[in-house]
């Protein structure tokens, strides 16, 4: 659809939380007018009642818990959103449908792999497009949310103010893998994915390899203002564009080009005079990169 503006996160904090803000401006306090479903096979199938229990409702606060988005709707239902691999959100506003040269479709009308169309009620339509189907939208209540399947087992978010370099260690203290999968195990910490993982990790001087349990003190104080600063650094770039991810207003995501380590393989590590080049290495199943004479 060229002209409208695209919101597709890979599956980690900083690029759900470019979405959220982008469709946060264009939804929130404002009533869902129609909701069209045309596929409910997701992760998890949408539920029969989807468009009857949004329809007529407005949409208070959009929110983000971990990689998900939340919505918080006048009648006390919550709407779940994942958009996995490959979910995309379309904002179509009624400026996008005045402007010379705009293709947009007719009401009624959707891409093969639009599954779940929003109308709002200032004129916008949202369109979940997602071709693998790994992306799921899923409804509870306010009083259900915490203790969702989805929900009741995720860690702290890093980004808060009270994830702090004890809570860190409390988490790890029992954790007997390297320190990279513990990051990525939602359960220790909510959001966190690979790229942002090696990238804490460089900025703290940990190793990936390290055991977990031996994150302590000084340690766990380092990482976790560095996890809390490199997120915010990736929010504040729009993320991370390694495929497709873009801004509400249609421009990449630009962090990738402020990448210490992450696919810099053989490069010379940044920010300090150890001699080192960036090394890859895999830890189950992923690509790990980091500076071995730095990190420890």
């Amino acid at each position: 659809m060229h002209g409208s503006r695209y919101l597709s996160p890979m599956p980690e904090l900083p690029e759900v939380e470019t979405v959220r803000r982008g469709l946060a401006q264009v939804m929130e306090g404002r009533r869902i007018e129609n909701v069209e479903v045309y596929r409910r096979d997701l992760r998890l199938p949408v539920p029969d009642d989807f468009a009857d229990r949004l329809k007529g409702r407005t949409l208070e606060r959009l929110g983000r818990r971990a990689k998900y988005l939340v919505g918080e709707f006048d009648d006390d239902t919550v709407l779940l959103v994942h958009l996995g691999m490959s979910g995309r959100m379309t904002i179509e506003t009624p400026e996008d449908r005045t402007r010379p040269g705009e293709f947009v479709r007719s009401n009624g009308s959707h891409d093969v792999h639009e599954h779940i169309i929003f109308h709002v009620g200032n004129g916008t339509v949202i369109r979940f497009s997602d071709p693998r189907r790994f992306g799921l939208m899923v409804l509870t209540d306010r009083v259900m949310f915490e203790n969702h399947k989805l929900i009741h087992h995720l860690g702290p978010e890093p980004t808060g103010a009270d994830f702090t370099g004890p809570v860190l260690s409390a988490r790890l203290k029992s954790k007997k893998t390297n320190i990279k999968a513990a990051l990525l195990n939602q359960r220790v910490v909510a959001g966190v994915g690979n790229i942002y993982a090696c990238e804490a990790l460089y900025e703290s001087g940990i190793s990936p390899r390290r055991i977990a349990a031996t994150v302590q003190g000084g340690r766990a104080d380092r990482l976790a203002g560095a996890l809390r600063e490199v997120l915010e650094k990736a929010i504040r770039a729009g993320g991370s564009s390694l495929r497709d991810h873009v801004a509400p207003t249609g421009e990449l995501g630009y962090f990738q080009h402020n990448f210490s380590v992450y696919g810099r393989t053989g490069q010379p590590c940044p920010g300090c005079d150890c001699g080192g080049a960036v090394q890859r290495i895999v830890q189950g199943g992923r690509s790990t990169f980091y500076c071995a004479r730095r990190q420890r």
